[in-house]
C-alpha cells in the first residue's frame, strides 16, 4: 500500500491495515474480529458540500460505505455503496485512495440479527457529484440523504469520535486539496 498518511491516526491505522491483509478472509464478513470496508466522501465540484445519508443504525448523519463482501477492488465497493445509498452517480475525484480508518463497530441488530462488535478496516475515496441530481433514501439502511456544507455536516453528525476525527480530518483535507501534491 503506498498511501502516504495524512496525520499521525492514518500513519497508525495505515500499519494496522498492511498487517491484517495477512488475514483469513479479511474481504469478507467471516472475519468477525476485523474486515476491509470501503467508504466515499461524495463532494461537489467546488469542494463546499458533502452528500451524507441518515445512517439508521448508527442513528446519525454519515458518509456513504459498505462491506468488500470478497471483493478486493475497494473503490468499486466505494462507488456501488455510494450510489445504493444516495441514487447519485459519484465519479472518483482520483483512483488514489483519499483516507485510511480502523473503525470500531458496536454490536448492533442487522435485519433481525445480532452482529457482535468488531473492526472494520476501512478505506475511504474521495468522490464528486452534481447537487442539482435527484437524490433518494435506501429505507433498510437510512432514512435520509441530504447535501450539507462542510460545517453542516460536522454539525449534524451525532457520533462524537467520527465528527472530530474522521469527518473534520476529511474536510480539511478537502481544503488542502489543490494546495498540495495529493487527492
Amino acid at each position: 500500500m503506498r498511501y502516504i498518511p495524512w496525520n499521525e491516526q492514518e500513519q497508525r491505522d495505515r500499519e494496522m491495515l498492511l498487517h491484517v491483509l495477512s488475514m483469513p478472509h479479511v474481504f469478507s464478513r467471516e472475519n468477525q474480529i476485523i474486515h476491509f470496508t470501503a467508504s466515499a466522501w461524495i463532494t461537489d465540484s467546488a469542494r463546499q458540500q458533502v452528500l451524507m445519508a441518515y445512517h439508521k443504525i448508527y442513528d446519525s448523519w454519515a458518509w456513504t460505505g459498505g462491506h468488500a463482501d470478497g471483493e478486493a477492488d475497494l473503490l468499486s465497493v466505494a462507488l456501488r455503496e455510494a450510489s445504493e445509498e444516495t441514487g447519485v452517480d459519484a465519479l472518483p475525484v482520483s483512483r488514489e485512495i483519499y483516507s485510511l480508518e480502523v473503525l470500531m463497530v458496536d454490536g448492533h441488530v442487522k435485519r433481525g440479527v445480532y452482529v457482535p462488535s468488531h473492526l472494520h478496516a476501512n478505506v475511504t475515496y474521495l468522490l464528486e457529484a452534481d447537487p442539482s441530481r435527484s437524490i433518494r433514501i435506501k429505507a433498510d439502511e437510512n432514512s435520509g440523504v441530504c447535501w450539507f456544507t462542510l460545517d453542516q455536516a460536522l454539525e449534524n453528525c451525532s457520533e462524537k469520535w467520527m465528527r472530530e476525527r474522521i469527518y473534520k480530518k476529511l474536510n480539511e483535507k478537502l481544503l488542502a486539496f489543490g494546495r498540495e501534491d495529493r487527492p
